[in-house]
């Protein structure tokens, strides 16, 4: 089951703009390659969307909390680590999935990956002192 609850629009206006854009069309502003991430919360418990990169492999999608190689890890993140139950629309897909954070030698091949599907996070890295958190989001386990 994905996050249920009130939804809160982002205060920051090009989020809010590409958020809307997406429930809209199913397309990213500009024609970026992007899905929607829907969390809840962690402070607040309000649902959260963001826009991120659409990177996927084998039916996992990879969510890297890049922020454009800023020195703070995005919001998403932590709303993703406290409840790790998400949903992700790809355009007129709508997923209920799990995130989880890999390291190690995991990271480092779905790191890999996410930078050559978008070649970007290899500048944003080398912005930052911070490792940026890559998470798989990904079906829920069945009992």
């Amino acid at each position: 089951m994905g996050p249920s609850g009130v939804y809160e629009p982002s205060p920051v206006p090009w989020v809010r703009a590409e958020v809307e854009h997406l429930e809209r069309t199913g397309t990213g502003l500009r024609g970026r390659s992007v899905v929607l991430l829907t969390t809840l919360g962690a402070r607040t418990g309000l649902l959260r969307k963001t826009p991120l990169m659409r990177i996927t492999h084998g039916g996992v999608y990879v969510a890297v909390a890049s922020t454009a190689g800023g020195d703070r890890h995005p919001h998403w993140y932590a709303n993703a680590l406290a409840h790790p139950e998400v949903e992700l629309r790809d355009g007129d897909d709508v997923f209920r999935l799990v995130a989880r954070e890999v390291s190690g030698a995991e990271r480092t091949r779905w790191w890999s990956f996410a930078c050559t599907a978008f070649p970007s996070y290899v500048e944003y890295q080398r912005r930052t002192s911070r490792r940026i958190p890559v998470l798989l989001l990904e079906p829920a386990a069945t009992p």
